[in-house]
């Protein structure tokens, strides 16, 4: 379990009040990964939603065909959510997420934080709210990629 206070200090929670707090640090973990670590693959089932906590996250997409590799699509910034697409059908990974460097996460169970929404609407559009504007923002700075890259 992580403190309610820890969960505080992060925007992704700002607005919810003590109760709703302790009831998403029951659902929580704090986990660690080595650079280099594969976290979450994209297409896989998304189950939990992350909140990066120490180091640096990176999302990419994983192309594939004779010129496969990796398209990168963002870092995760200190204290926002990834791999949100859990908390949506059909809830799989849209995108792969790796350590860059050693990292620290809060895991929080999506399933547990569906059926606390289910109960609490107030905390539901809460968090769906903040999913909402940092999708957005990912959007958009892919879109902005995909503008600055030469055409061939």
């Amino acid at each position: 379990m992580v403190s309610p206070e820890a969960l505080r200090r992060h925007p992704f929670f700002a607005g919810l009040n003590e109760d709703q707090l302790r009831g998403i640090a029951m659902l929580s973990h704090e986990v660690s990964y080595p650079a280099g670590t594969l976290i979450v693959r994209e297409g896989d089932p998304a189950t939990k939603v992350y909140v990066l906590t120490g180091g640096s996250v990176d999302l990419f997409f994983e192309i594939e065909g004779p010129h496969g590799g990796e398209a990168y699509v963002g870092s995760v910034v200190m204290g926002e959510p990834f791999d949100t697409p859990a908390l949506f059908a059909p809830a799989r990974v849209v995108c792969s997420a790796r350590a860059e460097t050693d990292v620290c996460l809060v895991e929080m169970d999506a399933a547990g934080l569906l059926a606390m929404f289910a109960v609490d609407a107030r905390l539901g559009y809460a968090i769906m709210l903040q999913t909402a504007r940092i999708l957005a923002e990912r959007l958009n700075g892919t879109r902005l990629q995909l503008v600055a890259k030469p055409v061939c």
